[in-house]
């Protein structure tokens, strides 16, 4: 039995860590397994831990510390090691991004701050408790949408930048002839 990865996987995580993103995996599959994956796919870093959810500790400032790792694998891991995660990583100022698609990653899904849930084989759970589905279940959608979310946002600075200049040379003489 051979379950490949996704066409396109490696390259989405290449363009992710291109653009500051730290890409992990969090899952419930054996250790080898997941290991296997994430260095087929490119997410396994060297030097990267491979981490089992026994080995959590479970101080969260530790916890924190310890997966705030590009590239970690975390395998054996149950949903509430998940959602610890997720929280951990959130005290550390991080902005956390987490992909489910069953009924136990709702909590995980929920906590983080952009819960993203798989719409063709994920769970109604899952679905309700995340802030983004996936329409096409792949990891490249998810890298497309954090382009076209950058280039929204510098284009709305461009704007207001521009139009806050302008305004200023506009009003400076009503203001200075009001005086």
């Amino acid at each position: 039995m051979q379950d490949p990865p996704r066409e396109g996987v490696r390259t989405a995580i290449d363009a992710c860590r291109k653009a500051g993103v730290r890409v992990a995996m969090i899952t419930g599959d054996h250790p080898v397994t997941a290991a296997a994956i994430a260095t087929v796919t490119g997410l396994h870093l060297a030097g990267a831990p491979v981490l089992e959810g026994s080995d959590l500790p479970a101080d969260e400032a530790a916890l924190g510390e310890l997966v705030d790792v590009d590239g970690i694998v975390l395998a054996r891991v149950s949903p509430e090691d998940k959602l610890r995660i997720a929280r951990a990583l959130r005290a550390r100022g991080h902005v956390v991004a987490m992909t489910g698609d069953g009924v136990n990653d709702g909590p995980a899904l929920h906590e983080a701050d952009i819960g993203i849930a798989m719409g063709q084989s994920g769970t109604d759970v899952a679905r309700e408790a995340a802030d983004l589905v996936l329409l096409d279940d792949r990891f490249d959608s998810i890298v497309a949408g954090i382009e076209q979310g950058r280039a929204t946002f510098v284009n709305m600075r461009r704007f207001l930048t521009y139009h806050l200049t302008d305004n200023v040379a506009e009003l400076t003489p009503f203001v200075v002839w009001a005086l």
